[in-house]
C-alpha cells in the first residue's frame, strides 16, 4: 500500500543516506519491506543555521502488513492516488481558434486546443527558439537588436531567457498538470516536488520547442516572425490581419502577447478593447557573490547544499511597497530590451546555477497615480521614458549602476570591488535618479538597511545595483468578463500582457483556463 509521510526532516549531515535507511530507522520498518519511495515535495530548514535539515513529504509503497505498525503517527497519511488529468473533448465550434504569442499562456492554450482537435493558429512576433537565440546572442555580443526577436519576444516568451521558474502564490490542481507537462516535455522531474521548482534557461528551451513540436504534430499550424496588426468584425467572428500580409477569421482570438508588446496593446485600445491602468513595479537588479548568499542563509553547511534563493519585502512608512523579484541564485543579468535605445535588465540562470554571483529584482511598487493623466496607456510611456533615461546614461548600452555602499550615502561609486558585474554590455556608475524616479530611489535606500537585518549580507557595500528593472508585470489590465471574453467579441486576453498573470506557472495556467472555457 501507498502512504505519505509529511515533514520528514533530514538534518544536512544525514542527507547522502538512503531514505529507506532513514525511514527504517525513524518508523522501525525494516528496508525489505519498503518497495518504493516517491519525494513530492523538498524543502530546506534553514532556521537555525547550526542545525538546518532537509525537509520531505514523501509518497512511500510499503507492505500492506506493516501500515498498523505506524497508521497514528499524525505525519502519516493513507496516500490517494489520483493523477492529474484533463479531458480532451473534440471541439467543433467550427472555426480555428487563432493564438497571439508562444509565451506560457499561448503555450499550454495551444497545446490543450490541439489535443481537442482545434488545430489552432499561433501567431508569434519572435523566431522560433533556434533562431532566437542567435538574435539573442548578437545582440549580446553586437548590440545589434532584433526588435521583433529577443529577450522579451520569440517562441517561449520572456520567461525562456531567465531563471524558469515555477513558484506562485496560486493554488490550484492544474498547476500539478503543468509541471508534469514541463516534465514530459523535457524538464528535469525534480520540478515536481522542489519547494522552489524552477526550470533553468537551458533546460527550458528545448521544452518549449517540444511543445510546439507536438502542437504541430496534432495539426496547428505556427507564423512566427509575423506580428498581429488588427482585426475587424465580421459577424459573429473577427478577422484577423497579420503583417505577412494573409488575412485570418476566427471565432476565438487569444490574446498572449506578452508585456513587452506595446504596439499591440496601444491597438487594441485605440480599436475599443477597455482596459485599466494597474499597479507594477520598477527598480535595478542587485548582485551579490553567491557564496556570500549562500553563507547568509545556511552558514558552515552552505558548501554541501544547493545555492541558496531568498524571497524578502518591507513596507516603508511612506506606502511603498519594496520586494525582491525573480531571484536568480548562480545566476546573471540579460540585456533585456526589446527597443533600441533603451535599458532594459533582468535575471538568468541555468539549471545548475553555478555562476558566480547570485542576483535578484529589487523592485518599489508604483500606483496609477504615480503616472496616470488621462489614458490607461500612461503606464506604458511612463515605463519606456525611464527605459530611455537609463540608456542615455552611457548611450551605448551599458547599463546605469551603482555600488550599495556608495548608493546608501548618496556618492557614486568610482570602481567595482568585490562583486564582478554580469551584465553583457558593461555598466556606467552613475546617481541612479538619472534614471529612476526620486522615490523609487528613496524607497530603495529606506529598503536595503531593513532587508539586511533579514538577510544579513544584503546590504554588502561592494554588491551592485544595476538599472533598471521595469518590466516585472504588465501597467494594464484587458478587461474581461467571466466568460473570459473581452467587450469585444471573440476576443480572449490571457497571461500576463493583459494583466492576468505574473510568472510562467499563472501565465500557463490562465491559458489553459481559457481555452478548456472555449471549448467547453
Amino acid at each position: 500500500m501507498k502512504i505519505k509521510i509529511n515533514q520528514f526532516k533530514v538534518a544536512v549531515s544525514k542527507k547522502d543516506i538512503p531514505l529507506s535507511k532513514l525511514i527504517e530507522r525513524k518508523y522501525h520498518i525494516f528496508e525489505r519491506f519498503i518497495n518504493d519511495i516517491i519525494i513530492s515535495k523538498e524543502s530546506i530548514d534553514a532556521r537555525d543555521k547550526n542545525n538546518i535539515f532537509l525537509v520531505y513529504n514523501l509518497i512511500v509503497d510499503i507492505d500492506d502488513s506493516k501500515y498498523e505498525m505506524i497508521k497514528d503517527n499524525k505525519f502519516i497519511t493513507i496516500y490517494d492516488d489520483k493523477p492529474i488529468t484533463l479531458d480532451y473533448p473534440r471541439y467543433n465550434n467550427g472555426d480555428r481558434p487563432i493564438i497571439v504569442g508562444f509565451g506560457p499562456a499561448g503555450m499550454f492554450a495551444a497545446l490543450y486546443l490541439s489535443r481537442c482537435g482545434a488545430k489552432p493558429i499561433v501567431i508569434e512576433r519572435g523566431s522560433r527558439i533556434e533562431d532566437r537565440v542567435k538574435d539573442v546572442e548578437e545582440f549580446i555580443l553586437n548590440k545589434r537588436l532584433n526588435p521583433n526577436s529577443n529577450v522579451q519576444f520569440g517562441e517561449g516568451g520572456a520567461g525562456t531567457f531567465s531563471d524558469g521558474k515555477l513558484t506562485t502564490s496560486l493554488n490550484d490542481p492544474m498547476i500539478r498538470f503543468i509541471t508534469q507537462e514541463f516534465v514530459s516535455h523535457g524538464a528535469p522531474k525534480n520540478i515536481l516536488y522542489e519547494a522552489m521548482p524552477h526550470i533553468g534557461t537551458d533546460y527550458l528551451r528545448s521544452v518549449v520547442k517540444n511543445i510546439r513540436l507536438e502542437c504541430e504534430s496534432l495539426g496547428a499550424e505556427f507564423y512566427f516572425n509575423t506580428t498581429f496588426d488588427s482585426y475587424s468584425q465580421n459577424g459573429d467572428s473577427v478577422d484577423v490581419y497579420l503583417s505577412n500580409k494573409l488575412k485570418l477569421n476566427t471565432k476565438h482570438l487569444l490574446l498572449g502577447f506578452g508585456h513587452s508588446a506595446r504596439d499591440t496593446i496601444k491597438m487594441l485600445y485605440k480599436s475599443g478593447c477597455n482596459m485599466e491602468p494597474k499597479s507594477f513595479s520598477m527598480g535595478v537588479r542587485i548582485e551579490h557573490k553567491r557564496e556570500d548568499i549562500n553563507y547568509a542563509q545556511y552558514g558552515e553547511c552552505a558548501s554541501v547544499l544547493s545555492p541558496a534563493y531568498y524571497k524578502l519585502s518591507t513596507h516603508l512608512d511612506n506606502g511603498r511597497g519594496v520586494y525582491t523579484f525573480c531571484m536568480c541564485p548562480g545566476g546573471e543579468l540579460m540585456a533585456s530590451t526589446s527597443e533600441e535605445m533603451s535599458i532594459v535588465t533582468n535575471g538568468m540562470s541555468y539549471f545548475k546555477r553555478d555562476n558566480i554571483n547570485s542576483n535578484s529584482g529589487l523592485l518599489v511598487s508604483i500606483d496609477p497615480s504615480d503616472y496616470f493623466k488621462s489614458s490607461p496607456l500612461d503606464g506604458l510611456d511612463y515605463q519606456e521614458m525611464y527605459e530611455h533615461k537609463a540608456f542615455m546614461v552611457g548611450k551605448d548600452y551599458r547599463a546605469p549602476a551603482n555600488l550599495v555602499g556608495e548608493f546608501l550615502h548618496d556618492e557614486v561609486a568610482k570602481n567595482i570591488r568585490g562583486v564582478t558585474p554580469t551584465y553583457p554590455h558593461g555598466i556606467v556608475f552613475c546617481d541612479l535618479r538619472e534614471c529612476l524616479p526620486e522615490y523609487v530611489v528613496d524607497s530603495l535606500k529606506k529598503a536595503i538597511p531593513i532587508l539586511d537585518r533579514r538577510l544579513h549580507g544584503f546590504a554588502n557595500p561592494d554588491a551592485i545595483l544595476t538599472g533598471i528593472e521595469s518590466r516585472s508585470s504588465s501597467p494594464i489590465r484587458m478587461i474581461r468578463g467571466e466568460d473570459r471574453m473581452s467587450n469585444v467579441m471573440c476576443l480572449y486576453p490571457i497571461g500576463e500582457g493583459p494583466g492576468y498573470a505574473g510568472g510562467i506557472t499563472s501565465a500557463a495556467l490562465d491559458g489553459l483556463k481559457t481555452a478548456i472555457s472555449i471549448v467547453k
